[in-house]
């Protein structure tokens, strides 16, 4: 796999690079960015390019339109901070492939950087139709000399601007890409023991096939949030009104009992913070698991989880942690999940390799005051992240690979 190092070592002014990066941050209702933790991610790898003098052509999604354009799904606020973190005037296209974008990549000076519109306001970006998605693929090809795959948050799809344009043009690994795959072969090809799993969010069925296949490599697996409450029924204990995959009780059930036979772990919590409804103005207590209320749901790990999920992970050298332990976004079900951010940077501090994989856990570490540099490596891509943990191939990496 050739890489972003590869190209730069190249005198590349006058050369036109398409980047591929994962620009999909969480926006509040004004438009304004809550994370932009992905942007950071993505600005070595444009910064190195623009540095070696080529012209920089950055594509990405946002949300999930549906294939047309839709002003809540535009790219324009990611423009003001991305200039912002290279220190310099970001253009901006109205459109991907259109007048808008020609116009600005034919201004391009060697060195300069433009951002196109959302990829995502194209059918062709996500169809199924290799013919469409081709059709898609070589117009932004025809933008450039090269392409840089930096968007591990995407890899795992099998995309016009991750798999085909790779087919069409030179093809590198950006810094991003190259360093997430590290990491992750890092806890799968022979991970410093004792390795545990820390699994959250809300649908156990998301997590089914990684569990099997972590059952083969991780001493230990730490399951809390609302994927919980299937195995606890699992277990035999009610679980009220509580977040419930009915169908996938006896799977849990099967997992409990392969996981005995193995000798791995399963650390499931042993009391709850409960409430009458979903919400942040309602009373709430503490309960152990065996007595939820038939009219109460579970909505964090509860105080004894907590110190139990800690104690876990205390003498462990890898963690790998997907998915938070309760609705951390409101203040009464938030404690569960810092629990678990603070056993992980004490880990990181003892010398162990932690990995927080993404998405909700990666906005929930920074939203409860947790620096990324107090864990060993914060992914973009929470889905990529779990499917190579399941052993899948991601086409955006193997395209990568020839």
């Amino acid at each position: 796999m050739k890489t972003i190092d590869d190209l730069t070592s190249q005198d590349l002014k006058g050369t036109r690079v398409l980047v591929r990066s994962d620009l999909n941050v969480p926006l509040d209702d004004a438009r304004t960015i809550t994370d932009d933790g992905r942007v950071r991610a993505s600005v070595p790898t444009i910064k190195s390019l623009s540095d070696a003098g080529a012209k920089v052509i950055v594509v990405a999604h946002l949300g999930r339109p549906k294939g047309a354009p839709e002003d809540k799904y535009s790219l324009r606020p990611v423009v003001a901070r991305l200039s912002e973190l290279l220190g310099k005037e970001v253009a901006f296209a109205e459109d991907t492939v259109g007048e808008s974008a020609t116009a600005v990549v034919e201004g391009l000076g060697d060195g300069d950087v433009a951002l196109l519109e959302n990829l995502r306001f194209n059918p062709g970006e996500t169809s199924k139709d290799e013919n469409e998605r081709g059709e898609f693929a070589d117009k932004l090809a025809a933008f450039a000399d090269a392409f840089v795959s930096d968007g591990f948050g995407v890899v795992h799809r099998k995309q016009a601007s991750v798999y085909d344009v790779a087919t069409r043009l030179p093809h590198y690994a950006g810094g991003l890409v190259g360093s997430e795959v590290e990491v992750l072969k890092r806890l799968t090809e022979d991970p410093q023991r004792p390795y545990a799993v820390v699994l959250g969010g809300a649908k156990v069925a998301d997590k089914l096939a990684v569990i099997e296949n972590l059952m083969q490599t991780a001493d230990r697996l730490l399951i809390g949030g609302g994927m919980a409450y299937t195995f606890l029924k699992a277990q035999g204990h009610e679980v009220g009104s509580s977040l419930l995959d009915a169908e996938k009780v006896e799977t849990c059930k099967g997992f409990l009992e392969s996981a005995k036979e193995r000798g791995v772990e399963i650390v499931l919590p042993v009391d709850t913070v409960i409430a009458p409804e979903f919400s942040a103005d309602v009373e709430t207590s503490v309960v152990p698991v065996s007595e939820i209320p038939a009219d109460q749901m579970g909505l964090d790990i509860g105080p004894e989880s907590q110190a139990l999920f800690a104690e876990k992970l205390a003498d462990c050298k890898t963690v790998f942690w997907n998915g938070p332990m309760g609705a951390f976004e409101m203040a009464p079900y938030a404690a569960g999940t810092k629990a678990v951010a603070q056993a992980l940077v004490d880990v990181t501090s003892g010398g162990g390799l932690t990995v927080v994989g993404g998405g909700d856990s990666a906005a929930a570490v920074r939203q409860l005051g947790f620096s990324d540099d107090r864990f060993g490596h914060i992914s973009t891509g929470g889905g990529a992240s779990l499917e190579y943990l399941e052993g899948k191939t991601l086409p955006g990496i193997q395209i990568l690979a020839d």
